[in-house]
């Protein structure tokens, strides 16, 4: 499998920005050897929203426009695509990844477990097998949640992690990151003893932005390999 962990620069409330510029770099990955399969992160298009007014503008139902176009480009590409939405349902609203197989057929949807109000929480951590092998979702917070990562079998090949995480007053944060973030993620991971990618949105023109960067990490907690903390460098590894 040839990976591409994306943390896409991404405005907040500028869904058509963000998709576009996704296309752009995504355009420039798939020269050979082409990636199997490109994430990306948290609410990838829209940013992390909350706020009432935002949850009606720009959450969706699943299937929707953002998984219609998504779609579209999994079949163009010949890609698999991993990225996380606001989802609507008659419910209420969810924080919730979509995994796409390169026909442009959802083949996963994980709905986050580690999540507050106004989102509902989802319950359970769906496994898809894939030609790459078993492959599974957490959402940020969910890689903490012993409900979450406690459903995740050993043998899965790869558990997706899309993020939308930022500091307290400062972010990105480089020393931070160095004394103490990178490591609680490795704990973490090893915890779940199954190798992980995650990958983080960088946010631009807003007051607490998210971090960017992404990692990869075995699953006894070694990091194979890092893109660098506060950019939106690709990550491209072979596993």
């Amino acid at each position: 499998m040839r990976l591409v962990l994306l943390p896409l620069k991404t405005h907040p409330r500028r869904p058509v920005k963000n998709f576009t510029r996704f296309v752009e770099v995504a355009r420039t990955l798939l020269k050979p050897p082409k990636p199997d399969l490109i994430v990306l992160p948290e609410a990838a298009f829209t940013g992390y929203l909350y706020e009432p007014q935002d949850l009606e503008a720009f959450a969706e139902p699943i299937p929707g426009p953002t998984t219609a176009r998504m779609a579209e480009c999994a079949r163009a590409w010949g890609v698999w695509l991993g990225f996380g939405l606001l989802e609507r349902t008659a419910q209420g609203i969810f924080n919730t990844a979509v995994l796409l197989d390169r026909n442009g057929r959802i083949v996963l949807k994980h709905r986050k477990i580690a999540e507050q109000p106004p989102f509902l929480r989802g319950s359970r951590v769906p496994l898809a097998q894939t030609e790459f092998g078993r492959l599974a979702f957490l959402i940020c917070g969910d890689l903490f949640d012993e409900e979450a990562w406690q459903q995740i079998p050993r043998n899965t090949r790869l558990v997706l992690v899309p993020m939308a995480r930022s500091f307290d007053q400062v972010s990105p944060d480089p020393e931070r990151w160095e004394r103490e973030e990178r490591r609680a993620y490795q704990e973490a991971v090893a915890r779940l003893g199954v190798t992980a990618a995650l990958v983080n949105a960088l946010e631009v023109e807003t007051e607490d932005p998210c971090f960017g960067g992404a990692m990869l990490v075995s699953g006894d907690g070694r990091v194979l390999a890092e893109s660098p903390h506060g950019t939106d460098t690709p990550l491209v590894e072979n596993l």
